[in-house]
């Protein structure tokens, strides 16, 4: 069994925190209680996966799992009871969560108000759901409602939980709330509907809250995991008011919400400073499952249609969130490299002696960890035996197989039709969930197992253009770009997304003539940073770089702050032999995201280039040390050891190199000769001085 390195977790979740936004609170002196778990421990971007809805990824974060495999893939699902609708639930989950994990090997666990935690489930510990705020009384003094399950704690506990609840009626009696809403009631907005949704946030988050003090209360304990939703939904409502002032946003609301987002910050910190203070031998983790936009780059998501503002609030969703880990057993300092939401539950495991699962799909964060061992390692959890403080297996259903199974009753005339409205909701709730499991599969390298999902969807809808999308990309993506031409062709005028899509379908079919077509007619309607460097990945596809350089400039001329199209800018360079140039578009991409495994290995290209050897060598070996799997990386590495007289290193390089290769279909092989950091060429070029 592996050594345990923290006596005890504490895990906190703040959904959509974003290092954006903390680093300007940061800078200004605020938020002294994360500033001092950062100082004293690690802090990192943490990657999401997509889509990035919260049930999803934090049920991800919880089992280390992709959602195709632990089962939960929306916020919304039929009720098997046939009544309508219900949120995600615990029992619909397929795999054990940490805290069942914990609860088979005889740790006791606190959690409070995860994602799809309801109803509560018996595990060694406590566990208070997402729905036991439900029930707040609507007028003052009235008493609240039951919500069954909600709690799973001894019966003192349990009491004591519900009695610290706090209603939108009370919540000004908090100091730290009504430090949030001050600033509204000074602009006489008490009656305002938006005042009274940020009163019941900060209600919701001060329950969830006292509700954690309460648990830490006895000391019995050896993990406990706090999740507040409140940055997001408060974020979904009053980050478009935060300066920089948006066109549509007037004065007046700016000067009434604008400081909103930045005091929920500041509520949030004094949060944490007293979960620490209850938890001082504790090792921290804190993290967010994706940031949210909170500059310039904001979505619009005003005046558009309800079904078209629900697909659009997922962009606020920054793809980076954050992750800071201190206290017993965590490297001060350490730099990790590209952690992701799937990695938290593993490194829990580790971190408290226990096996991890062969089975997850994160992994042990180890060089963040004060002293790396080998990790002890299982299967699966799920094949354990054991009581793992599961639900009984009965209750645990898809919802949807079990509202098929009513709808069969019905038509063997068992029981009343069910009525029109539920079923209208079920079919919507369930084409949004198999669209999100096309998404998880598409953007986890399985396109062909997405493609299906997609074709079904296009087929029952043949007018929802995003499911034609993504249809097209994963007929791209699994080699079929004759298809992808075929499902795009009626939308080509749908708009410049699908237009790019077309032109990478011709240039995938070999039809390059048409690609370049149509390509030139739509460069020009490209207008949005993130088209217009699309276009230039487009132009690079078809080898014709200065073109491709001079949509990048473009892009970054109106947005420089995406690390991505400063290493597709570094790419371009590189393929028409301006090194320098490159070398620092690499640069600036490491200055934003200094975990970025492509800019490390671009740098080292471009230095090796420019007769900077040693210096090539240790870009290449930091490239690597983030993801090993590069194996034009390790070819070009070999090749600039061999040229120092390296001949170990060379060698150790090729051999990766080689093991790495092994397997590779024929047109895998050939994209990789497509590369612009070809060892080969640079090779040639040496011999040639």
């Amino acid at each position: 069994m592996s050594a345990r390195l923290a006596k005890r977790l504490l895990i906190v979740g703040w959904d959509a925190a974003d290092w954006l936004l903390i680093d300007q609170r940061f800078a200004k002196g605020e938020l002294p209680n994360l500033r001092r778990l950062v100082a004293q421990g690690v802090r990192a971007d943490l990657r999401t996966l997509e889509p990035k809805l919260s049930p999803l990824l934090w049920t991800s974060i919880a089992t280390g799992k992709t959602a195709d495999r632990h089962g939960v893939l929306g916020f919304v699902e039929p009720d098997p009871s046939g009544a309508g609708l219900r949120v995600a639930s615990s029992t619909t989950r397929r795999t054990k969560a940490l805290w069942n994990m914990l609860s088979q090997s005889g740790l006791r666990t606190n959690v409070v108000s995860w994602y799809a935690s309801h109803p509560a489930e018996p595990i060694r510990g406590a566990v208070v759901s997402n729905m036991f705020q439900d029930g707040a009384p609507a007028t003052p003094g009235a008493p609240w409602g039951e919500t069954p399950n909600a709690v799973h704690a001894p019966d003192a506990r349990q009491r004591a939980v519900l009695a610290a609840r706090v209603s939108v009626h009370d919540v000004e009696r908090d100091p730290r709330a009504a430090a949030v809403l001050a600033p509204l009631r000074a602009t006489a907005l008490r009656g305002d509907p938006r005042a009274t949704t940020l009163a019941r946030e900060l209600a919701r988050a001060l329950s969830v809250h006292r509700a954690a003090l309460e648990l830490l209360r006895d000391d019995a304990w050896d993990c406990t995991l706090v999740f507040h939703d409140t940055i997001d939904t408060i974020g979904h409502h009053f980050m478009e008011f935060r300066p920089p002032r948006l066109p549509y946003v007037t004065a007046d609301d700016e000067r009434a919400f604008g400081g909103v987002m930045d005091a929920v910050y500041r509520f949030h910190d004094q949060l944490l400073g007293e979960l620490l203070k209850a938890a001082p031998d504790a090792t921290t983790i804190l993290l967010s499952d994706h940031g949210f936009w909170s500059d310039e780059r904001r979505p619009r998501t005003r005046d558009l249609a309800p079904d078209e503002r629900a697909a659009v609030e997922a962009s606020w969703h920054r793809p980076l969130g954050v992750l800071v880990m201190q206290g017993d057993g965590i490297k001060r300092g350490a730099t990790i490299a590209s952690p992701n939401v799937l990695d938290l539950t593993p490194t829990a495991l580790a971190l408290l002696g226990l096996p991890v699962g062969r089975d997850m799909d994160g992994r042990v964060i180890v060089e963040a960890l004060e002293r790396p061992q080998p990790f002890d390692a299982i299967e699966s959890w799920d094949r354990l035996e054991g009581d793992a403080g599961l639900h009984p297996a009965e209750t645990r259903t898809d919802p949807f197989e079990a509202r098929d199974a009513l709808k069969q009753l019905v038509d063997l005339g068992y029981m009343a039709p069910l009525s029109a409205d539920a079923d209208e909701q079920a079919e919507r709730v369930r084409r949004e969930t198999q669209f999100n499991l096309g998404v998880v599969y598409a953007t986890t390298g399985r396109p062909e197992l997405a493609t299906p999902v997609f074709q079904a969807l296009v087929e029952s809808c043949p007018n929802e253009k995003r499911y034609a999308v993504n249809l097209a990309r994963c007929q791209i993506a699994s080699g079929r770009p004759r298809d992808a031409i075929t499902t795009l062709q009626a939308r080509r005028r749908e708009g410049v997304d699908v237009q790019l899509l077309l032109v990478a379908a011709l240039s995938a079919s070999g039809e390059s003539a048409a690609a370049r077509e149509a390509l030139g007619r739509v460069a020009d309607e490209a207008r949005s940073p993130e088209d217009v460097a699309a276009v230039g990945d487009l132009y690079a596809l078809e080898g014709l770089w200065t073109d491709a350089r001079t949509h990048y400039e473009r892009s970054l001329a109106a947005d420089r702050t995406n690390p991505s199209v400063h290493i597709a800018l570094a790419r371009a360079l590189l393929a028409t032999g301006e090194y320098e140039p490159a070398a620092e578009a690499c640069l600036n991409a490491t200055e934003m995201q200094q975990t970025l495994p492509e800019a490390h290995y671009l740098l080292g290209v471009a230095l090796a280039w420019l007769g900077m050897l040693e210096q090539s060598a240790q870009s290449l070996e930091i490239g690597l040390s983030l993801q090993r799997g590069a194996i034009d990386a390790h070819r070009f590495l070999a090749a600039v050891e061999r040229a120092r007289g390296n001949d170990e290193a060379a060698a150790r390089a090729d051999a990766e190199a080689s093991r790495l290769t092994n397997g590779l279909s024929d047109a895998q092989r050939a994209a990789m000769r497509r590369t612009t950091y070809d060892a080969d060429a640079w090779c040639e070029h040496r011999a040639r001085r």
